[in-house]
Order: C-alpha cells, then sequence, then structure tokens
C-alpha cells in the first residue's frame, strides 16, 4: 500500500498539513489535486481558522515539481494541478483565511512557490530558497509573479536568473520571511502564530485577504472608494456583523473580545 503522500490534522481552529512525499516532498499532479481538495475544504469550513503547511522531513520543505515522475508520465508542467493550481494554494479562488508556511530544509522551486502563496512563512535557522527552473530551461511561473512583489526587486530577479540559493538569513533580511526559528522549535513557533491568529477575527482577516488580493494594480483612490462602498463582498459582511459591534464594545468594557466570525 502507498504511504500517503501528506497527513492532516486539526486542533481546535488550526489545521496543519504535514507534506512527507518520497526523499524530498516533490509533487506531482495527483498530489497537487489532493491538496488543493484539502485546502478547498479547509476554506470552506467554518470552524477552521487558520492553517500550517509544515515538512516531515528535515532535509526537505519541498523540492517542488516531481520531474522524475514527469519524465516518465510525459507529465507536462502545465497539466491539471486542481482546484488550486500547483500544490493547493497559489491559485485557490476566494481563500480568506490565513495560512503559515512553517519551512525547514531545502524550498525548491515549485516548493519555494508554495510558501509564496503562504501569508506568512517562518524558517528554520537552516532553510534554503531557490528557483533552479532555469537551469532546466523552464519558467517558474508562480515565483515570477509573485517573488518581486514581495522582495526588492533586483534580489528577485537575481534568484530567477540565476537560480542560486538563498539562505535563511539572507531571506529573513529581505522580509522574505517574517521570522527564524532554531530547527527544532519551528513547528512550535508556527503553531503559536497559528493560535494567536485562530483567536483573531476571522472576518477582519478574510476582509484584509480579499481586499489586498482585488485591490493587486489598481490604483488606491479607487481601492478605498470599493472599500468605503461596501463593494467588496468581505467587507460588507464585516461592517454588518456582530464582530463589528463586539471590538468597541469589548474595549469599552475592558475585557478581551469574543470573535464569533458573524
Amino acid at each position: 500500500m502507498t504511504e500517503a503522500p501528506f497527513t492532516v490534522s486539526r486542533e481546535g481552529g488550526v489545521l496543519e498539513l504535514t507534506l512527507h512525499r518520497g526523499k524530498a516532498n516533490a509533487i506531482d499532479a495527483p498530489t497537487s489535486r489532493a491538496l488543493g481538495d484539502v485546502f478547498a475544504a479547509f476554506r470552506d469550513d467554518p470552524d477552521l481558522r487558520v492553517a500550517i503547511v509544515a515538512s516531515s522531513n528535515p532535509r526537505f520543505f519541498s523540492a517542488g515539481w516531481d520531474l522524475k515522475s514527469a519524465a516518465a508520465t510525459g507529465e507536462p508542467p502545465d497539466s491539471d494541478y486542481g482546484v488550486g493550481g500547483f500544490g493547493g494554494l497559489q491559485a485557490l479562488p476566494n481563500l480568506n483565511k490565513p495560512v503559515i508556511a512553517a519551512v525547514n530544509g531545502m524550498c525548491v522551486g515549485g516548493g519555494f512557490e508554495i510558501a509564496l502563496s503562504a501569508d506568512l512563512i517562518i524558517a528554520s535557522e537552516d532553510a534554503r530558497f531557490s528557483l533552479p527552473e532555469i537551469k532546466a530551461g523552464t519558467l517558474a511561473d508562480a515565483a515570477t509573479l509573485k517573488l518581486p512583489r514581495r522582495i526588492p526587486f533586483h534580489i528577485a530577479m537575481d534568484l530567477l536568473f540565476t537560480g542560486r540559493w538563498m539562505e535563511a538569513a539572507e531571506a529573513k533580511h529581505f522580509g522574505l520571511v517574517s521570522e527564524l526559528a532554531a530547527p527544532d522549535k519551528l513547528l512550535d513557533r508556527a503553531r503559536a502564530l497559528a493560535g494567536l491568529l485562530a483567536n483573531g477575527p476571522p472576518l477582519v482577516f478574510a476582509a484584509i485577504k480579499e481586499v489586498l488580493r482585488e485591490s493587486e494594480g489598481v490604483p488606491f483612490a479607487q481601492s478605498l472608494a470599493r472599500i468605503n462602498a461596501r463593494d467588496f463582498p468581505t467587507v460588507a459582511t464585516l461592517y454588518g456583523s456582530e464582530d463589528q459591534l463586539e471590538g468597541p464594545r469589548a474595549f469599552a468594557e475592558k475585557r478581551a473580545p469574543v470573535w464569533q466570525g458573524r
């Protein structure tokens, strides 16, 4: 019986998905489609607030696209990777909940793109990032779109053009990752952050993600006018919600707010 390529667990409002496929967590199309199904279910489950993506392999977060499988099966780079695109995250529609990538070891190619699809990246001190697609004569498509918006343009182009390694300290320096942790403390830190977010206001998180996503490339004044007009569905939901009243009420009563997500 073939071992599952990942495991999924949940603790309260936190979903934790742990990759453990083969020697390097390389991802083929069937695995990607399965990941997309998990993240779509996470998106649609009102009891789940935050997701963590991690690896059980201390040497690899993910080596990205499974080139050996592609060579054996003829799987092209533009295969059907499922509802969420490659890795289940990068093209999943309306994912309005926080996702944390806990990156250890080597984070390569499509694995790097999975991390870029998260909202927050926490990395172990031994993490390394690379986009070696240039050496295989192919396009790191999602990274080409996302990376120059996350770190300085010329650093992003250096990584895309050369395929070189970026060590954890450099990734932290340029803001690619928000925090570094000792390898044996990485999951503890990711879980602590997930717990903090799981107790936060889910309707605000949803509005933040939708506004950012839908306003990309749109003039500031136009996007602000849409917010003020409640033209974003998540903003309309937030501004008409019980949670919108709970924040000021809790402040006035000098207590912690109790967010209901409604």
